[in-house]
């Protein structure tokens, strides 16, 4: 489904009870809302969960970049305002954890808890210096030029080889992708700078980890980000990289089944 929202059309996809307490999922850089059906069936019991596709991504309207943080904060609540959702918890991934902090830090009022997954909230030169040659590489070449390498970062060897056809689904999603799409949030992402803020979000946060992400969002950097919010905590997935959602998707689970039943 799509919707009018902050000047374009956004794509979404509901599932759970009405009248339920929403759980919103934003996606990362080259993700779709398919990054998160496998915790549909747990979650959804108990929750409406909404998913959507970031600018330029999946099903969403395409847009020239570069693309800010205020854009996509108010793409999010452009969604919200549309659907009638007046307060949400909200989860992110990777650059979708970045924009879940800066919801929290932007929009309080429209937060009831966040799950910044894999993410930073601010910029190292260790992490810049993968965008500018990704940005080269898929201009020249397409987003087919990305593939590989992006889904090489993202998850471990060895679980690359014990699941190929989750892979092939991983790699068939970020091709799906725009190359705006892709370049204006890699340029919103170069942008992040909001950790000398991040003691004012006052909402029940969870930061969640991959044990095997040493670059995204590694778990020292996320562990020190619990810790400077006023309400945090974290939680480290084993056997996971990156895109830690689909590498252990029922650790996931039980972390936010956890977290939002003790709010």
């Amino acid at each position: 489904m799509r919707t009018d929202a902050n000047g374009i059309k956004i794509n979404y996809e509901i599932d759970g009870p009405d009248g339920a307490p929403w759980v919103t999922f934003i996606t990362g850089i080259t993700n779709d809302t398919t990054m998160w059906d496998d915790h549909v069936t747990a979650l959804s019991q108990n929750h409406r969960l909404l998913r959507l596709d970031s600018r330029g991504h999946g099903e969403s309207d395409v847009t020239p970049g570069p693309y800010s943080f205020d854009q996509l904060t108010g793409d999010v609540v452009g969604v919200w305002d549309a659907l009638g959702v007046e307060k949400s918890h909200v989860v992110g991934i990777g650059l979708g954890g970045m924009t879940t902090a800066a919801l929290a830090l932007n929009h309080p009022d429209r937060i009831s808890a966040i799950v910044p997954t894999a993410c930073r909230v601010e910029m190292v030169p260790e992490y810049h210096t993968i965008w500018p040659p990704m940005i080269e590489k898929s201009t020249e070449g397409g987003i087919e030029a990305i593939v590989e390498i992006t889904a090489e970062r993202w998850f471990s060897e060895p679980f690359r080889e014990a699941n190929p056809e989750k892979m092939d689904d991983v790699r068939a999603m970020i091709q799906r992708t725009s190359l705006n799409g892709y370049h204006g949030c890699i340029q919103a992402l170069l942008t992040v700078g909001f950790g000398d803020c991040l003691s004012q979000i006052s909402q029940p946060a969870l930061f969640i980890s991959g044990a095997l992400d040493y670059i995204g969002g590694p778990s020292d950097v996320m562990r020190q980000m619990a810790k400077t919010v006023q309400d945090g905590q974290h939680i480290e997935l084993p056997d996971a990289g990156h895109i830690c959602n689909i590498a252990n998707p029922r650790a996931y689970d039980a972390a936010l089944l956890s977290f939002f039943q003790s709010l």
